[in-house]
């Protein structure tokens, strides 16, 4: 990995260089919510964020996505793709695209996914962690891939890991705007990672979190907050791994119809039916318990289904908190 140094100075030409590979989108202030939005230029962007209600996932599975038309009699594909640059993507997030490719890019392929992450430039961005954030407990707190170019703030500028041959391409092309990492600089960029690491306030266990859960499943702590949520969905919607949808054809007359694949969300009742009547998780004590054991999984190639971004703390309705949970369904093993 190649290390350099982005002077303040040079922050704008650089960032105006990026507009030569896609259309540039960064996180901007909206009310009292961060999103990512189209930018034209370093002003518009909320570079103290800490999370976006959408993850950039939704860059890559939409929330609502027209796949196919019917025109004619005959279905045709839409291609609607751009190419488009993530700019100050948090490592969480760098991660949770991460698991999503697990998903989307093993066979069968996912062509809609596919071809717009091969459109895509991810430049990531050093963040403070907030009340929400746990990504620490879960290793996701720092991005070693996944990325083509990272952005570390120091007091002069940034420190830039340059991560992905598309990345290395954008560093050749803006030569002049970088320079050599000195001795204080890196004594910045180490200072300023302690600080974070030393910042985080939630942590969780995940010591035999698996196990923990197998032996919980009859846990009346499910039935606690079972009570307490809403079954809105909102969780799975803001969810940087969450990757569940559906398709359905929606009919504007007899000749012409579009073809949609939308999210889904495992607190919905129609989740888990299935053909026949039958639905696999018929009561709200079923669907709320059946989140936290897919989060909680582990996959030894991909890690949890957890990030640790805090979105679903921070836009639960009923301020159900997740690691709280957990700790109290540990707690009731003892």
């Amino acid at each position: 990995m190649r290390y350099v140094k982005l002077p303040q100075e040079n922050f704008e030409e650089f960032f105006n260089s990026l507009k030569n590979w896609g259309k540039v989108y960064a996180p901007v202030k909206k009310g009292n919510i961060y999103s990512f939005q189209h930018v034209e230029k370093p002003s518009e962007i909320a570079f103290d964020y800490t999370r976006t209600m959408l993850p950039p996932k939704k860059f890559f599975v939409r929330p609502k996505d027209e796949m196919l038309r019917l025109k004619g009699g005959k279905w045709e594909e839409i291609d609607g793709v751009e190419p488009v640059v993530l700019f100050g993507v948090h490592s969480c997030d760098i991660h949770g695209l991460e698991i999503l490719d697990k998903v989307y890019l093993n066979e069968p392929v996912d062509p809609y996914y596919k071809k717009r992450r091969e459109n895509s430039i991810i430049i990531g961005m050093s963040c403070m962690p907030d009340e929400y954030c746990f990504c620490k407990s879960l290793g996701t707190d720092f991005a070693m891939h996944g990325f083509d170019l990272f952005l570390h703030e120091l007091p002069d500028g940034w420190l830039v890991r340059v991560g992905s041959v598309k990345g290395h391409e954008i560093a050749w092309e803006n030569e002049e705007l970088f320079e050599e990492l000195t001795e204080e600089d890196m004594r910045n960029f180490r200072e300023f990672e302690e600080k974070r690491a030393n910042s985080f306030k939630k942590h969780l266990n995940k010591e035999g979190l698996e196990d923990m859960l197998d032996l919980a499943f009859n846990s009346p702590v499910w039935k606690k907050y079972e009570k307490i949520c809403l079954g809105c969905g909102n969780c799975n919607m803001v969810c940087p791994t969450c990757r569940c949808y559906e398709v359905c054809d929606l009919w504007m007359n007899a000749y012409e119809a579009v073809r949609v694949r939308r999210y889904d969300s495992c607190f919905m009742e129609t989740h888990g039916l299935v053909a026949g009547g039958h639905n696999f998780r018929p009561t709200r004590l079923d669907r709320f318990r059946h989140r936290y054991y897919c989060k909680s999984y582990f996959d030894p190639s991909a890690g949890f289904n957890c990030v640790g971004c805090g979105r679903c703390d921070e836009f639960c309705p009923a301020k159900i908190e997740h690691v709280k949970v957990l700790d109290e369904v540990r707690e009731g093993l003892q």
